[in-house]
């Protein structure tokens, strides 16, 4: 019984679910599961974030106006038939064989926007126009591919682990630095923590995602961007210099050493040495209009903690 209730539990899991509908989509459009994966989990972190939108309350994440499903001049914005909805070209079509075209169904939902991406191509390259043809904004192409890219090397969905930037044992410390005002840089409110070690200590990945940004900011010094599955942008600025090969575009993991702490910045590249080394920390958010900052102080506590107790259960 015990055996069964854990199968049960298995097959009832949201990303095994969300997996299954990917891949039979991708079977029928053959748009890479990856890149449906992706579209997804962007609709899903906006609405998350939005006001003007309804929160997802569903397997799939992906938001289609009722006005778009039925066709902008469709006098029945409630449509379901799909040869009407195609008459006023509506998204809408029936992907899971009901006869039915629904925003209720998941399904429908998912192979309405496949469908719509099959028009253009089902390559990378025509995927990127088609999705630009779909949001008419470039970050939101370069996030989505950047997803996929994700998804598509973990072969999986469950990439939510967290770790601290600096190795646990380090010698280190940090507090609250939160809107403070900027010793440097003229008068700019502090986004970000700042986490003192010493000159060259590890600093990591601390999240599975994609380097967006590498190099020399005259106030960040060498800095890294990582954007992360649920559209959280994590900024290392300051470090002394980056690891090996790495590169924007790669794929990280939680803890793969990106650099090293330093104290470089506020001037022209390789300056440094103007303040004590340390790590600046910072986290931004995209909602698919614009992008803002938010204390990661709460969260590097919480990763901070949770990695300590995932180190003594091993």
């Amino acid at each position: 019984m015990a055996v069964r209730d854990a199968q049960a539990a298995e097959l009832q899991n949201p990303n095994d679910e969300r997996m299954n509908l990917y891949k039979k989509v991708e079977t029928v459009t053959h748009i890479p599961w990856y890149y449906l994966a992706a579209i997804d989990q962007y609709e899903r972190n906006i609405r998350q974030v939005r006001r003007d939108l309804p929160k997802p309350n569903s397997l799939v994440g992906i938001y289609i106006p009722p006005e778009k499903w039925a066709g902008l001049a469709n006098p029945n914005i409630n449509e379901e038939n799909p040869a009407i909805i195609q008459f006023f070209n509506g998204l809408g079509v029936d992907g899971d064989g009901d006869g039915k075209a629904s925003l209720n169904s998941d399904e429908d939902v998912l192979y309405a926007v496949a469908h719509y991406l099959t028009g253009f191509g089902v390559d990378q390259d025509n995927i990127k126009i088609g999705l630009w043809n779909y949001y008419h904004r470039d970050k939101t192409v370069g996030i989505i591919t950047g997803y996929a890219k994700i998804y598509r090397h973990f072969g999986r969905l469950d990439l939510d682990k967290r770790v601290f930037p600096l190795p646990l044992r380090s010698n280190h410390s940090y507090r609250s630095t939160w809107g403070d005002a900027r010793g440097w840089g003229g008068r700019r409110m502090h986004e970000g923590t700042d986490i003192f070690a010493g000159y060259g200590v590890p600093v990591r990945a601390t999240c599975y995602g994609i380097i967006e940004m590498k190099g020399w900011n005259k106030y960040g010094g060498w800095r890294i961007g990582i954007r992360d599955i649920n559209n959280t942008y994590h900024y290392f600025a300051h470090l002394s210099g980056f690891a090996p090969n790495l590169h924007i575009g790669q794929v990280v993991e939680p803890g793969m050493v990106i650099g090293g702490v330093g104290s470089s910045g506020y001037g022209p590249p390789g300056t440094s040495g103007k303040f004590p080394p340390h790590l600046h920390y910072g986290m931004y958010k995209d909602n698919g209009i614009t992008e803002w900052a938010f204390d990661p102080y709460p969260h590097l506590t919480r990763w901070k903690h949770l990695e300590r107790w995932e180190m003594r259960k091993k």
